[in-house]
């Protein structure tokens, strides 16, 4: 029975590191799931990742974006090491950045951008939206550029608020007394 039981597990350990990617090495771990390392290995894009990946070593590489949704697949993934990588921080990181907040906190820090100029030397986690850049996302020119005449049309309607807001209090204080 406990030929069964190791020849049993030597196949799972077979067939998990089967997916392994070409450019990592893979180990099967003790808590189910597998430990990609692809540490140091020039990596310029994520490649195909195993859905059981459980330990991720992605750093020192030249990675310098994540695709959106490049992590959902990987459910049981609890380690991710992305230091050490030149990445280019601008909107197009947005989801490493959101992702990073719900499932590794204390990772973000670790995580330097090296650009744009605006954002280098900087932790991820620490940019503002205007470090991150627009994305393209802009105010209607219609309300970008009103000036003056705008400002004074919203003031006047704050006032008349104010003063309907005075009247109605005044006449309700007289109706009660």
């Amino acid at each position: 029975m406990a030929t069964w039981g190791l020849l049993f597990l030597l196949w799972t350990v077979a067939e998990a590191t089967q997916d392994c990617p070409a450019l990592c090495s893979c180990q099967s771990l003790e808590t189910m799931g597998l430990r990609v390392d692809c540490e140091g290995r020039g990596l310029t894009a994520l490649p195909t990742l195993p859905s059981s990946t459980r330990h991720l070593l992605l750093a020192n590489n030249s990675l310098r974006s994540v695709p959106p949704g490049a992590f959902d697949h990987l459910p049981q993934l609890w380690i991710l090491d992305i230091s050490q990588n030149p990445w280019h921080c601008d909107c197009g990181l947005t989801y490493l950045r959101l992702w990073m907040e719900d499932h590794m906190p204390g990772s973000l820090p670790d995580i330097l951008c090296t650009s744009p100029a605006r954002a280098a030397h900087h932790p991820l986690g620490q940019l503002t939206g205007y470090q991150l850049g627009n994305c393209g996302w802009q105010l209607q020119e219609s309300w970008a550029r009103q000036g003056l005449w705008w400002d004074l049309a919203l003031m006047a309607v704050a006032v008349m608020g104010v003063a309907l807001l005075a009247g109605l209090l005044c006449i309700s204080t007289e109706s009660l007394g």
